[in-house]
This record gives C-alpha cells, sequence and structure tokens, in this order.
C-alpha cells in the first residue's frame, strides 16, 4: 500500500465507478456519464484539494487492485454519508477480480489507522443495506447513524477504537 496522489485520478475514478456501481448483477451506467453525475463525481474530482488522503493497494509489479480514501464535504454539497462539515466521508473500492480476499480490509484498517493519526475523531461512510461490506463496516466499528432509501449512513469514532 502506498498514500494517493493526484496522478492516481484515474485510478480513482474507475474504482469510485465501482464503489457506486458495486452489484455487478446490477444495472451499471456507461463509465463517463456516471462519473460526470456531480453526486459521483464530487467524490474524486479535483483529488489532493486541502484535506483529501487516500491509499493505493497495488501488486508488486505496481498494478493498482483497490483504493480507499476520504474527503470533507459541507453542508451546502453533502455527500450521501454526510454528517458533518468536520466529518470526513470515506470512499473504498476493490476491483472485482480482487474483491473477497481481505483486500478491503486491510484497505479500511490501514485508512482508519492514518485517519486517527492525522487527528480525525471520527470517519462516515455510507453504504447500501445489501452490499455484503456492510459486514466488514461493522466489524470495524462503524455504526448506522441514519438511512435513506436503502442505504444507511455509518460512522466510527476513531478514538474508541484504536
Amino acid at each position: 500500500m502506498r498514500p494517493a496522489t493526484a496522478n492516481d485520478l484515474p485510478f480513482l475514478r474507475q474504482v469510485c465507478y465501482e464503489a457506486a456501481f458495486w452489484n455487478l448483477d446490477g444495472e451499471r451506467p456507461d463509465f463517463d456519464t456516471a462519473l460526470a453525475d456531480p453526486q459521483i463525481g464530487h467524490y474524486v474530482d479535483g483529488f489532493r484539494r486541502p484535506g483529501d488522503f487516500g491509499l493505493i493497494a497495488e501488486t508488486e509489479d505496481r498494478e493498482p487492485l483497490g483504493a480507499a480514501w476520504f474527503r470533507f464535504f459541507t453542508e451546502e454539497q453533502p455527500a450521501y454519508g454526510f454528517v458533518a462539515a468536520d466529518v470526513p466521508e470515506i470512499t473504498i473500492a476493490v476491483i472485482p477480480a480482487w474483491r473477497g480476499q481481505g483486500l478491503g480490509r486491510r484497505l479500511l484498517e490501514e485508512l482508519l489507522s492514518c485517519a486517527h493519526e492525522a487527528g480525525l475523531g471520527r470517519v462516515s461512510l455510507s453504504v447500501s443495506r445489501d452490499n455484503p461490506a456492510l459486514r466488514l463496516y461493522r466489524r470495524l466499528g462503524f455504526v448506522r447513524v441514519s438511512s435513506e432509501g436503502g442505504s444507511d449512513t455509518m460512522v466510527v469514532n476513531l478514538s474508541a477504537t484504536r
């Protein structure tokens, strides 16, 4: 794993799409159309603005396999898992061929550790209730704070879990 840079934006866009349309059995819109939607694109647009931090998981040959990052949003332009302006929201995804092998867990644990070391008290995320990753989030201490439609917004208190 290594820190994500602005040069990773093409891969972050790819895994942002995978995070938003994780269900391979469901309808998946065209990639460019999906990322042009401000509700999805704002998770990656301009990555590495102040406060952004992310990790890239890759093979020994530097082939990227997954990413996890957080960024802050505002009340005026919230994201799906928005809780407060001082609580960054996490996005995480692993390319489909590498799912179910523990890579997502390792990415998320490392990202949470980095967030704690950066002095953050909480982080949030939004997850569909039928996404298998929901079990991982619960195991790592995330708790539901709100629900809308078929998704939950979850928060983890970093000082309680570290």
